[in-house]
């Protein structure tokens, strides 16, 4: 507040507060920094996108059961009960489930499953199960949590080979999440390269690489997908087969990428530090680079991540009929394909499960995206 005196009395004017010194000397990084932490949808997605990662990379242990692990005795079991109260009204601190028996209805004749509340199974943590290879570092049968033998813990559910649905859903995220991951970079460096010179060269090199777009992005999507995983040779190793889905979603991702820097270096090519630049002498790769590209490079950035939740979606429809990835190796999709039959829907809803983690997925996607476009935006105080 300031005082003004008027004719021997005191006047209280409220003055402005004085911008904070970190925001007025900020950089660009630093400022879309400061937005992103006042966006809360923003924060909350990338809290769980967080979560998700650290779940896909340690997913072999966290999972109770290995990628292979099956039991026919369990086959479309549903997902178990975790009590801590007996069927006598007991508490015990130890989580527990009960034991899963088969019978069989007497109306339908169809195979259900009853827990049995006598025979129970404590779940414990740090149990020992399948070994495996601890981040490709060393061997260990030591996974997050479990039951004793003989006892089962289907937390999801089985699948129709009586398979833990929940490990397959945190192993299938391995390959769900880093295909997007791998695929967006490829075709980020691709449409920024591709893009940049047709923007700033201009003439006929400007004509042959938006003709070449063109094309590209003539062809519907899903024949797209179908012809070029047709040309992926049968019974390829899976790690193949991963490389070659991820350079299909680049050959097609870069495109639109393309088209957004072509009109960046267009629009800004004529500028006049652009020219001052060219009158100095500075070459057109440095141009591009310590100059050009600092301009949108955060623009750039909003629209990689807003390019992944299209990516995951890909995947999961490629493995879903079958183009993409294929048994041994499993994905969202992959598990999805138990879904196409209404009857399995209809009998077994628990199958929908890995849905919810591709929704999930991509709506954190969605909303980190627009946190990151607003937190770009020059415009925004």
């Amino acid at each position: 507040m300031k005082t003004i005196p008027i004719f021997g009395k005191q006047k209280m004017t409220p003055t402005k507060p004085a911008m904070s010194n970190e925001v007025y000397y900020s950089s660009q990084w630093r400022l879309m920094y400061l937005r992103l932490k006042k966006h809360k949808l923003a924060r909350i997605s990338l809290f769980v996108l967080s979560m998700l990662y650290i779940a896909a990379i340690f997913a072999q242990f966290i999972a109770p059961y290995g990628l292979q692990s099956y039991d026919s005795k369990y086959v479309n079991a549903p997902p178990v009960k975790v009590s801590f109260v007996d069927a006598d009204g007991q508490f015990s601190l130890r989580p527990f489930v009960s034991e899963l028996k088969s019978a069989r209805d007497p109306i339908t004749l169809r195979k259900v499953f009853v827990q049995d509340d006598k025979v129970r199974h404590a779940v414990r943590f740090f149990t020992q199960g399948e070994t495996y290879s601890f981040l490709g570092l060393f061997s260990t049968n030591i996974h997050l949590f479990g039951v004793d033998e003989p006892g089962r813990l289907f937390l999801f559910g089985t699948d129709g080979m009586g398979r833990d649905l929940l490990s397959r859903i945190f192993l299938g995220s391995q390959i769900s999440l880093s295909i997007p991951l791998i695929g967006v970079a490829i075709s980020f460096v691709l449409g920024l390269l591709i893009g940049g010179v047709s923007g700033y060269f201009g003439g006929w090199i400007d004509s042959v690489i938006q003709r070449i777009i063109e094309i590209i992005r003539s062809f519907p999507t899903l024949p797209l997908w179908m012809a070029l995983s047709a040309a992926i040779p049968p019974r390829i190793p899976v790690v193949t087969m991963y490389i070659y889905i991820v350079i299909i979603f680049a050959f097609i991702g870069w495109t639109e990428l393309a088209r957004v820097a072509r009109g960046k270096f267009i629009s800004l090519k004529n500028e006049e530090y652009v020219l001052a630049a060219k009158i100095a002498g500075v070459s057109d790769a440095k141009i591009i680079l310590k100059h050009l590209l600092p301009g949108f490079i955060s623009y750039l950035v909003v629209a990689t991540t807003l390019a992944i939740p299209s990516m995951i979606l890909g995947e999961t429809a490629m493995s879903f009929l079958g183009l993409g990835i294929r048994s041994p190796a499993t994905s969202w999709g992959v598990l999805l394909q138990e879904a196409q039959q209404i009857e399995n829907i209809a009998l077994y809803p628990w199958k929908l499960i890995p849905l919810v983690f591709v929704i999930l997925t991509v709506l954190t996607f969605n909303f980190l995206g627009d946190g990151l476009r607003d937190a770009a935006d020059p415009y925004k105080r």
